[in-house]
């Protein structure tokens, strides 16, 4: 019997919650699991999705209603979240990148003209957004950036570059995060046709092949005065927008895995070898039970932790814990998956090795697998290691 609802964990859910979670399960299905190999196959973004996203309400769902957002509560969103990544992660990263790390931050840290301004337009799909943190010298250093933003007469000058940018080939706008003349870091809003902005692709990527991901490069861009985030200012900023997006990620990897296995359980039903079902061994059986526990658990830490989310509580250390045991368990269980399809499942017939390949730049993403633990690791014991 395929189940991935183990320990009927939909019972905690709101009928409300169900229904999202349907909803967007058949969005997946319609839209884009039945092109998601070939834009992948072709390292291709897929652009009509966008607005599609903004139609189906996955762009912004915690962003109160007024500004054009769902106005939904955590576990909602990632209940979106993981019937997305069912697809593709890239598509989660497109979704989590608009709603956690660029319509959040202007909430929370911008004025009213701003959050008027690109709210509502980016809840819709009207624009496209991303992120600028990461630079090519500083990743999980953050702290080090080397962009610069300048006063100058009615506003700011902006310099350096920022790398491994989900969106950002087809971003209209870019929340970006640079060291001003006092060397706190500010947040301000990059959009695109402004002098000096450019978002020039990477290409040759074995992972995230239907995700555009980019360079930001500031040439000395004029940024006027009402770009800044009057509230976004300081290290903390920026890693509050993280916290936001790995929950998201923590939700979205149990798609991924959800996706393999059942994809495992089919075709070990119907894979004849020696006779019988390749189902009907041992070994695969303790495959696939050990694929379900660890789905399950994983349920369970993200329901959890979306309780907390809803009522203010969750730690930082708490979404690390979770975004860096989700990732792991779907790795393991997209290559455990493959390994049941054997040499099918390397084919884009099946959707295992796309997510196996995805899943390597979301375990590396928005805090190492390493990262995460040195968190928990300081959370236990009051020591910073990395410092």
């Amino acid at each position: 019997m395929l189940t991935t609802d183990f320990l009927q964990i939909s019972d905690l859910l709101t009928p409300e919650q169900r229904l999202i979670a349907q909803s967007v399960k058949e969005f997946t299905e319609k839209e884009i699991k039945p092109v998601i190999e070939d834009f992948a196959q072709r390292a291709a973004f897929p652009v009509h999705l966008v607005r599609k996203f903004g139609e189906m309400g996955v762009f912004g769902p915690t962003i109160p209603a007024e500004y054009g957002g769902g106005g939904l509560d955590y576990i909602s969103y990632g209940l979106m979240c993981q019937e997305i990544e069912r697809g593709d992660s890239g598509m989660r990263s497109t979704v989590s990148v608009q709603g956690s790390l660029v319509m959040w931050p202007i909430f929370a840290f911008g004025t009213e003209e701003q959050k008027l301004k690109y709210l509502p337009q980016l809840a819709s799909g009207a624009l496209l957004g991303c992120f600028g943190l990461t630079e090519p010298d500083y990743g999980s250093n953050p702290a080090g950036m080397a962009s610069r933003l300048a006063k100058t007469e009615g506003g700011y000058i902006l310099s350096g570059s920022k790398i491994w940018i989900s969106n950002a080939p087809y971003a209209d706008i870019a929340v970006v995060w640079a060291r001003n003349d006092e060397g706190k870091v500010q947040g301000i809003i990059v959009e695109r046709g402004m002098d000096g902005f450019s978002t020039p692709e990477i290409h040759r990527k074995w992972s995230l092949r239907a995700s555009a991901t980019g360079e930001l490069v500031f040439d000395n861009v004029f940024i006027p005065e009402e770009n800044l985030f009057p509230g976004g200012v300081g290290m903390k900023a920026p890693l509050q927008c993280l916290d936001k997006a790995r929950f998201g990620i923590a939700w979205g990897a149990i798609g991924a895995a959800l996706d393999c296995y059942e994809t495992a359980v089919r075709y070990a039903s119907e894979r004849i070898q020696f006779d019988k079902p390749i189902a009907a061994f041992q070994l695969t059986q303790k495959k696939l039970a050990e694929m379900l526990t660890e789905i399950t658990k994983a349920q369970l830490l993200a329901w959890r932790l979306g309780t907390l989310m809803n009522e203010g509580r969750a730690t930082a250390a708490q979404i690390s814990m979770a975004k860096r045991n989700n990732v792991a368990m779907a790795l393991n269980v997209a290559r455990e998956s493959r390994q049941i399809l054997g040499a099918m499942g390397i084919s884009g017939d099946y959707p295992i090795m796309r997510h196996m390949t995805n899943l390597e730049s979301v375990i590396t993403y928005e805090g190492t697998h390493d990262i995460h633990l040195l968190i928990l690791g300081a959370e236990i014991t009051g020591m910073q290691a990395f410092k």
